[in-house]
This record gives C-alpha cells, structure tokens and sequence, in this order.
C-alpha cells in the first residue's frame, strides 16, 4: 500500500472511491481548500485510488466534491481522452478556425497588423497581437494550426477554455513585443508560433500543482519540466522559425501554468469567466485598432 497524506485523517475513517490518480489529486485538493483531513491512498496491486476521511466528514466531503464537479464539468466542449488523463477541449478548434479564416481572407495584406519592430516600439502596441494570427503561407499555417490546435485543446482541457485560452494569447503577444528588445535590429514578423509555444509551456507547468500536496513531489515536478524543455526543443528551436519569440512563449507558458496550477480549484470558474472576457478583448481590440488604421 503507497499512501501519500495531505493531512492526517482521523480514525474511524470513511473511505471515497476515486477513478485515478488525478482525480484523487483533484478531489484531495478541494477537500484540503475546506479544512477537511484527508488521506490519498493506493492499492499497488489492483492499481486503484481512494481517499480516506474522518467518518464525521464523510457528508460534508461528499457536497464539495459534489460542487467542484458540478462547476468543473465544462460541458460537452471539455471531453477525456479514452486511455489517458488529459481532456481536450474543443474551443481550441475555434482558434483553429479563425486563423485559417484570416489565412484565407488575406488578413497578413492589413497593413497594421503585422508585427514590424520600429511601429511596434514607437507605441503600435496592437501588432504584437494581430501577428499571431497571421501567416506567411499555407505551409506555416498547416504547421500551426495542427499543433497548436492539440496543444492548445489540451491546455484548456487542463485548466479550463477561458483561463488557458488567455493565458497562451497573451503570452504570444507578450513574446512579439519583447523579442524586439532583446534582439535590437528591425524585423518583420508574423505567426502563432509564440502562441503554440505558449501553450506547451501551460502544459509543462501543470505538474507544479502536485507541490499543492507535498514538497516532496519536487523530483517529479523536475522531470516533467524537463520533458516538456525538452518537447519545446523538439518542437521550437526549428532554424526556419523565430527561436527568441518561441523560447519567450514557452516560458511565460510555463510561469503562467505555474501560478494557475497553484491557485485554488474554487477559483476555477469565475478565473474561467473573466478568461472569456479577456479572449475576446485580446481579439477585438488589436484588430479593431489595425482596421483602423
């Protein structure tokens, strides 16, 4: 038997069947954030996951799990994926979408939308956003768009549509406009790459969430941020790409996952509500001010 305590139950002790390790991980977590103690424990043999709590407890456990997934179910756009933890949600498709619909419309012709350093740095501050909907050909929007597609379904998946979907666009654009600062000399730019980076690094960050339970957790967190180094090295250091623009996505990503990972689950909906917002004032301001010019 493996069991790993968040708080010490107290005896006699209830026991709540769970379905994983992650849903264990989860629910332990939600019950910790209501003072209730609560023990992780696992059959090494069956391979099987339940929590223990105080016998006292067992009814009051039961309603906050009960609200914590009434508020996390997401609906029909947040589905698992058959033999795996993850869930991909999607809205990610949306982005999917919209940038082979600008693709087609010929929104790289918008004369302020691409990201050019000198308007950039002499306050067009809309560029370092609309760029990352735009691409140079179809070869670099199929590339994009498949993998940031799964990237970014499977990030929303994890921390939900709106907070995943607004952390990984304004960690693109947040990528464009810093880029010009540390590079110096003028360029042009154009892509979601900075976006699809941004979304591997909310993926490699999701593991911090285990120091929720214990520090002792710190060598596993290690190597999942190694392999997703790793992955971003696989997967962004392309010469054909901007190397500076993907590796500032990548790690705003993951510093954005780090602090999303650690925030209380009960903040989940509301963080996911105001993401919304944020989406849709992320797109329809920058393009309205590159329209307008």
């Amino acid at each position: 038997m493996n069991s790993a305590p968040i708080e010490a139950a107290a005896a006699p002790t209830a026991v709540i069947p769970v379905q994983s390790e992650r849903q264990a991980m989860d629910w332990s977590l939600v019950l910790a954030s209501q003072e209730i103690g609560v023990t992780i424990e696992r059959d090494l043999g069956s391979g099987r996951w339940w929590l223990l709590v105080a016998e006292g407890d067992l009814e009051t456990a039961r309603k906050a799990i009960c609200r914590f997934r009434l508020e996390n179910r997401g609906g029909s756009w947040r589905q698992k994926i058959p033999g795996s933890e993850l869930h991909f949600h999607w809205a990610a498709l949306l982005w999917v979408f919209l940038i082979s619909l600008l693709h087609v419309a010929g929104g790289a012709s918008v004369q302020g939308a691409t990201f050019l350093t000198n308007a950039a740095r002499h306050g067009e501050w809309w560029r370092a956003f609309t760029a990352t909907w735009l691409h140079a050909d179809a070869g670099h929007l199929a590339m994009n768009a498949i993998l940031g597609g799964l990237l970014l379904g499977l990030a929303m998946g994890r921390y939900g549509g709106g907070l995943a979907g607004a952390a990984a666009l304004l960690a693109g654009a947040a990528a464009n406009a810093i880029a010009p600062f540390i590079r110096h000399q003028d360029y042009n730019g154009l892509g979601a790459s900075g976006v699809v980076m941004a979304a591997l690094g909310l993926l490699t960050a999701q593991s911090i969430a285990w120091w929720r339970h214990s520090w002792q957790a710190t060598r596993l967190i290690l190597a999942a941020l190694m392999a997703g180094s790793w992955l971003f090295l696989e997967l962004g250091t392309s010469p054909q790409g901007d190397i500076l623009v993907h590796a500032l996505g990548f790690g705003l990503g993951v510093g954005m996952g780090g602090v999303m990972a650690l925030l209380p689950t009960r903040w989940n909906p509301r963080l996911n509500q105001a993401g919304w917002v944020v989406v849709l004032l992320a797109v329809l301001l920058p393009w309205w001010w590159a329209l307008r010019r």
